[in-house]
């Protein structure tokens, strides 16, 4: 960017001269907007990536574009490419764009947008790129977005170049058809519209594939992105915890980051084209209406016709916007009682069972039926608030397609301009207002797509909070052991509203089997939360062996769903164990019939009883073959002689780990050799043993 910084400066110096030499006020005004783009684009490292994308684009075209006026205005520009030289008025506006994405850098919401796109564009990840006919080769994948993005951009402003050709076109036409000239008439169909009418429909179906191609990749980084930051450290546990967890995180990964995408995409693209085409048709517009006199005076007011599109669009956007601005928070709401609505579908598809057993039934369908309420109620609010809109957009359409007709029909009636002119002229203003109007035509997808960006915004913030859950000391400080032993040093735990809970200095020796028990609250799972180190809520230090494989069985396992071979090797993936392996940690803890339905997909946390539950998880332990197992009444749903045999089998398979219990059963007690009781000192309990 600084050399292009230094390109734009050097040319705009060139006009400026040439321009006070010349006594050429167009030039001395391209020289002092393109000084100004100079800073910006020397700026532009400071501000959002994929704006920077823009910027570098505006930047090169108000080089490329002014030196061919300069050529063109000193007779230097071959006579065989005169149709192809631009308007003399287009490195200005391309320089002014340059200035308005600078500015545009520092609004608010751009900044939201920007912080989450910038994300993809930001990265450095290497990625296999194959583009027919040539062979594969590995690239940056950001770099490779990056160029896709300035591919689309010049294949939209090409498209939009070719429009405005075809308006030509469509005026020569026009008028030959007036003229009754056959000749012409077929000349002009065959040689320029056939001509640009394929390159159109080519530049179409390679944009649709590059754009295609563009956004899936953005995505799949996007939710790749998310679901590690989300899943992380714990820290989908964390903000449940503090209370920051932002509703239906699964939404806004699946649903809501496709809608980022895709939304960023086609306003930013398509804003752009929009702009491109108001400048393009505005000098076709204004030059058209050039002598039109405001109606019933003499007054000839030049541009007429463009001054008529700029007040209808203005006037347009802000009664829009009065109207419609409830859309936005109605939007996100929506977003939000639809996906606790499926949430509680699914919900109830896994307690399915419960619900049966205590015939629940009619309270869930109150339940969802209510859900379901809410649902209704904020959607007739919008579409309460969408038929007042539809109902002024739609008038505002249908009026301003006969606005240039009205206008300018009684110049052709009075023969001041010719039928192909007239046409012109409707189209051109048709493509300005239409250009201006855009805030008007696009805005309840604006107001979704704020929405969506709210809700992917206050999920980074949910996240954060969550993330900063026990990084601020005093703390929970996660050592090293040098003895070998499990630590609590000078521990306090708390709940996550502040209460102290639990305060303890307590070790566990290597190879030592001990239980832990206490009354209901006392602290005991919070204990074993805060030894895996996902409890964040106390301060003190937790001692661990370096490198030792920790366990912890909870009292509900979790089981995927999909094939049992993969809800046995959980957390491990599907293939890391031999089906050998699966069938005999099967069979050792209770559950041989199983050992033959490896491959069998099910819901299996609905297929199992919690004891079959239990023993899968048991069945995972033997896999993992940790160095200390925690379990956290993982054997209550078991009677005592099942429960006595598995704890055998865990001894016999795993002589060498270290087992922690946490149990209320007195036959537990044979089974290890330390007891450790909770007892309540004041507020606290302090373990004692």
């Amino acid at each position: 960017m600084r050399f292009l910084a230094l390109a734009v400066a050097a040319f705009a110096v060139l006009a400026l001269a040439l321009g006070v030499t010349g006594g050429k006020n167009n030039l001395v005004f391209l020289g002092g907007v393109g000084l100004l783009l100079a800073f910006t684009t020397f700026r532009a490292p400071t501000i959002s990536s994929f704006l920077r994308i823009f910027a570098a684009i505006f930047a090169t075209e108000y080089v490329v574009f002014g030196a061919v006026a300069l050529l063109s205005g000193y007779g230097l520009w071959p006579e065989a490419l005169k149709d192809f030289i631009p308007p003399g008025s287009l490195p200005v506006t391309v320089g002014i764009f340059g200035l308005l994405i600078y500015a545009i850098s520092f609004i608010p919401v751009i900044n939201s947008i920007m912080r989450i796109a910038d994300r993809f564009f930001d990265g450095e990840d290497r990625t296999t790129v194959h583009v027919w006919p040539f062979s594969k080769f590995q690239m940056n994948e950001q770099r490779l977005a990056r160029w896709m993005v300035v591919f689309l951009i010049v294949v939209n402003q090409a498209q939009v170049g070719i429009s405005v050709r075809l308006s030509f076109f469509n005026r020569d036409w026009f008028n030959a058809i007036q003229n009754k000239d056959e000749a012409a008439f077929w000349s002009l169909l065959f040689t320029v519209f056939m001509f640009w009418a394929i390159i159109y429909v080519t530049s179409a179906i390679i944009e649709y594939v590059v754009q295609s191609v563009l956004m899936i990749r953005w995505r799949r980084w996007l939710t790749a992105r998310y679901v590690g930051d989300w899943l992380d450290d714990g820290t989908h546990y964390r903000m449940a915890l503090a209370g920051a967890s932002a509703d239906n995180p699964d939404q806004r990964i699946s649903e809501d980051i496709n809608d980022f995408v895709t939304r960023t995409y086609s306003f930013s693209i398509t804003l752009l084209s929009q702009v491109s085409s108001l400048v393009s048709f505005s000098i076709i517009l204004w030059l058209n209406s050039s002598n039109f006199a405001i109606p019933g005076t003499d007054i000839i007011l030049p541009g007429f016709l463009f001054w008529v599109a700029l007040l209808y669009a203005a006037i347009g956007t802000l009664i829009t916007h009065m109207i419609g601005r409830r859309l936005i928070p109605l939007n996100f709401e929506q977003q939000r009682y639809e996906a606790d609505f499926r949430f509680s579908l699914a919900r109830l598809r896994e307690y399915s069972e419960q619900v049966a057993l205590l015939d629940g039934e009619r309270t869930e369908k109150k339940l969802l039926m209510g859900r379901f309420g809410e649902v209704i109620r904020n959607f007739l609010q919008i579409v309460s608030l969408r038929k007042k809109l539809m109902a002024f957009t739609a008038g505002y359409n249908q009026i301003s397609v006969i606005i240039p007709y009205v206008v300018a029909a009684p110049f052709y009636f009075a023969g001041k301009v010719q039928f192909g002119i007239l046409t012109q002229t409707a189209g051109a203003f048709g493509r300005v207002e239409g250009a201006l109007s855009f805030f008007v035509d696009s805005y309840v997808s604006l107001a979704a797509y704020k929405a969506v960006i709210d809700r992917l915004v206050s999920f980074d913030d949910s996240i954060a909070r969550g993330r900063a859950l026990g990084s601020v000391p005093p703390r929970l400080e996660r050592n090293g052991s040098t003895d070998g032993a499990i630590a609590l040093e000078n521990v306090s735990l708390s709940l996550p509203d502040g209460r102290p809970l639990v305060k303890a200095d307590l070790d566990f020796r290597p190879g030592e089997t001990a239980l832990i028990t206490g009354p209901s609250g006392s602290g005991k799972s919070t204990m074993l939360r805060a030894v895996a180190g996902i409890w964040p809520f106390g301060q003190g230090d937790v001692a661990v062996p370096r490198e030792a494989r920790v366990m912890l069985l909870p009292q509900r396992p979790y089981l995927p769903i999909g094939t049992l071979r993969a809800a046995v090797a959980y957390p491990e993936g599907e293939g890391h164990y031999s089906d050998a392996e699966l069938a005999d940690a099967l069979t050792v803890v209770g559950l041989p019939r199983l050992a033959e339905r490896l491959d069998e997909e099910a819901v299996w946390a609905q297929r199992l009883s919690g004891g079959e539950q239990q023993r899968v998880a048991m069945a995972r332990a033997l896999l993992l073959k940790p160095d200390w197992l925690f379990l956290d009444e993982a054997t209550s749903a078991l009677d005592e002689p099942s429960e006595q045999a598995l704890y055998g089998v865990l001894k016999d398979r795993l002589p060498d780990a270290t087992l922690v219990s946490i149990g209320h059963r007195s036959t537990l007690n044979a089974i290890h050799t330390r007891h450790i009781k909770l007892e309540r000192d004041g507020e606290i309990f302090r373990p004692v043993g």
